[in-house]
């Protein structure tokens, strides 16, 4: 296998390994708040503690990559997001809880950035071979709710120890990951760094966060709302509307690189954006079994743009591509999860459903965002 192939090929499985933790705190909280009686805001708060860690240490990540190449950083974050999700389950108090998932995000937070320069490089401007980088993470997301639904669904929260699993086996393939992206980097000829477009970045960047508050509203509550919203075995309904959110977007990561590469990222970003608004309407609205056809439609919206966030955000800031990486996908990602408590709160003393209502206009706002843009200029090869 070429040295680029097999670099974005081990980088993918690696992303998988590491964000199947990340989803795991979205699909632990259920069972949190069966076992422990935890409220909508206190549940929120897990994922809170989870995403606002890694939001903010990830862009500092992003400016260490940017001056050093740090490969050893994959296999011992994928350790540590893995222990974090482990511990949460047996910890004793909600504060030790919130410290578990908390070192998770870290561990979250200290691959990205890395793995996102490594793979600019490896993919030497293709925008299908980094749609294949994101995809890894997207369907560890998806596996995440499987994955938690076996081992807590069968074991209750004490058997979340086994969820280290996935960390372990990334561990070992990470080490392979980063002598083969070593190898990538030394024989990569990218595009030459061009200048930097921090206004444009920053309204990229506002766009992600519109995108980050409704992923994460829908992946804190979607198991919940879905069943009240579905009739049926509520341990089932749940779980099943996260896989689906998650899958749909492991579709959609795929497609966003084939459909960028034949019209062009913006123009795919503004409709992804446009479309995801009507589909996230009828996930809080719509009852009953058409809930999951209107989950997978707004996944496949949210992610389709995934990858291309990545891209678009480097080739703006080509002089810091690591904290261009550190911030589309940590900062303006993760902030979304600041929204949770607020959407708990309002959800205890409403309902849930009035809670959720106000995801319907983000993706809107986001598209009007990204009306400003234009595509980068970049040096030539």
């Amino acid at each position: 296998m070429p040295v680029r192939s097999r670099a974005i090929t081990l980088l993918s499985v690696s992303h998988a390994c590491v964000d199947v933790h990340q989803g795991a705190v979205a699909a632990l909280v259920p069972f949190f708040v069966a076992e422990r009686g935890y409220g909508y805001a206190a549940a929120a708060g897990i994922v809170l503690a989870a995403s606002l860690l890694s939001s903010v240490v990830q862009p500092l990540f992003g400016v260490l990559t940017d001056r050093w190449a740090l490969p050893w950083l994959l296999p011992v974050s994928t350790l540590m997001a893995g222990a974090g999700v482990a511990v949460s389950g047996t910890a004793g108090g909600y504060a030790t809880t919130l410290a578990a998932v908390a070192m998770s995000g870290v561990g979250v937070a200290a691959y990205h950035p890395e793995a996102a320069r490594v793979a600019r490089v490896a993919a030497a401007g293709s925008h299908r071979a980094m749609s294949w980088f994101s995809l890894g993470g997207n369907l560890g997301f998806a596996a995440a709710p499987v994955l938690v639904g076996v081992v807590v669904g069968t074991g209750g929260l004490a058997a979340s120890p086994l969820l280290v699993a996935p960390a372990v086996l990334g561990a070992v393939l990470c080490a392979g990951a980063a002598r083969s992206a070593n190898r990538a980097a030394n024989s990569a000829t990218g595009p030459a760094p061009g200048i930097d477009d921090r206004r444009s970045f920053l309204v990229l960047s506002a766009a992600i966060v519109c995108r980050s508050i409704v992923f994460v509203g829908l992946s804190a509550f979607l198991a919940l709302h879905a069943a009240r919203q579905v009739d049926g075995d509520a341990r089932v309904t749940g779980p099943a509307a996260l896989f689906v959110l998650f899958l749909g977007g492991a579709v959609g990561t795929v497609a966003g690189g084939h459909l960028a590469t034949r019209f062009g990222r913006l123009p795919v970003l503004r409709w992804s954006y446009a479309l995801t608004g009507l589909a996230v309407a009828g996930v809080v609205l719509v009852p009953g079994p058409l809930l999951f056809g209107f989950v997978a439609l707004a996944s496949a919206g949210l992610y389709v743009p995934f990858s291309l966030h990545i891209s678009l955000g480097q080739d703006y800031l080509p002089q810091h591509v690591g904290t261009a990486a550190g911030v589309t996908l940590g900062l303006a990602v993760s902030v979304g999860g600041v929204a949770g408590p607020a959407i708990g709160a309002l959800a205890d003393a409403t309902s849930l459903q009035v809670a959720l209502a106000p995801l319907i206009a983000l993706p809107a706002i986001g598209a009007l965002l990204l009306r400003r843009l234009r595509e980068p200029a970049l040096q030539p090869r």
